[in-house]
């Protein structure tokens, strides 16, 4: 069982970089035409505790994501960070997105170096083990302010939305699944 926290002083919370944790591994160079591989801190043969899947290929938190801290970014959206790991199928390439209408409230990123976006692609190439089912990515959430946010996650011809309790809890923890035709 992996755990996808980390301890970092409150001045380099909006840091998203930390030690490799249980098992960790990075992730191998992509080979052929597919996009670079992420870098990821660890893998998993299983999802963690704590976590719940988001369509195929992705898992978030089930629970409120705390603590939400000054980030030290000048962007009003990016204001405050909450660092979580997001877990990814090994060999997917997923898309996550701040869901429209939120654009000026919320920013997403994973990987190292994180830096805040409204969308972001991480390409979890598996491990030379090639025993991981998992791999898990330090990065998180930055907020105007504490919110419920709404975020899209695409992979695999499907898309999906999930809500997610950024320093606050949502009424309920949702993820719906849609396929889509596009690829």
């Amino acid at each position: 069982m992996a755990v996808l926290t980390a301890c970092t002083p409150a001045s380099e919370s909006h840091q998203p970089t930390t030690p490799p944790v249980d098992g960790a591994a990075s992730s191998t160079p992509a080979s052929g035409d597919g996009p670079p591989c992420t870098t990821s801190v660890a893998a998993m043969p299983a999802l963690p505790d704590g976590y719940r899947l988001v369509g195929e290929d992705v898992a978030v938190p089930d629970h409120t994501v705390r603590p939400v801290e000054e980030s030290g970014e000048a962007e009003p959206a990016a204001r405050l960070f909450a660092k979580w790991g997001l877990v990814v199928r090994a060999g997917a390439v997923v898309d996550l997105q701040v869901a429209p209408g939120w654009e000026d409230k919320a920013r997403i990123g994973w990987g190292a170096p994180s830096t805040p976006a409204a969308t972001t692609t991480l390409h979890a190439c598996a491990p030379d083990d090639g025993q991981a089912q998992w791999m898990a990515f330090v990065g998180g959430t930055w907020v105007a302010r504490a919110a419920c946010v709404p975020l899209i996650v695409r992979s695999n011809g499907g898309e999906s939305r999930v809500n997610l309790g950024i320093g606050v809890t949502c009424d309920k923890p949702t993820a719906s699944r849609t396929a889509t035709t596009t690829r």
